[in-house]
């Protein structure tokens, strides 16, 4: 990242129509690299805490359908995480996104669910204030 998220510390990046079943292993192995190698190339005086940390403050995951994704909430972080509904693209939830959506989270918690649909996404907008 070179240090951007510490030149813009309220940037904020939705990874869209990617999905989530693969963040917890790219934050795993991001995380062992930059404990590894972060003495070379510079990376040591730009990229000062784990890649992981800087995920949970910076980077959303969003999807429309990932069931695996869903089980791994726990290593991606709920509040890292928004529904999508990928319209009008032919892989799309739509028209049934919401039943779809539902069908998808009926085993998580209520407040999870809400944050995914709509808490999470109006944080990273910075629509609450």
């Amino acid at each position: 990242m070179c240090g951007a998220f510490n030149r813009f510390p309220d940037l904020k990046i939705a990874y869209s129509e990617g999905q989530i079943g693969w963040i917890p292993y790219i934050l795993e192995r991001a995380d062992v690299v930059w404990e590894d190698n972060r003495a070379w190339g510079g990376v040591a005086e730009n990229v000062l805490r784990p890649p992981s940390e800087l995920f949970r403050e910076h980077v959303y995951g969003c999807f429309f359908d990932d069931a695996h994704g869903l089980r791994s909430l726990d290593a991606i972080g709920v509040d890292n995480v928004t529904y999508e509904s990928d319209y009008p693209h032919s892989d799309s939830t739509w028209p049934r996104t919401r039943q779809i959506a539902e069908e998808q989270m009926q085993d998580l918690d209520p407040e999870a669910v809400a944050k995914i649909v709509r808490g999470n996404a109006i944080r990273m907008l910075a629509l609450d204030g």
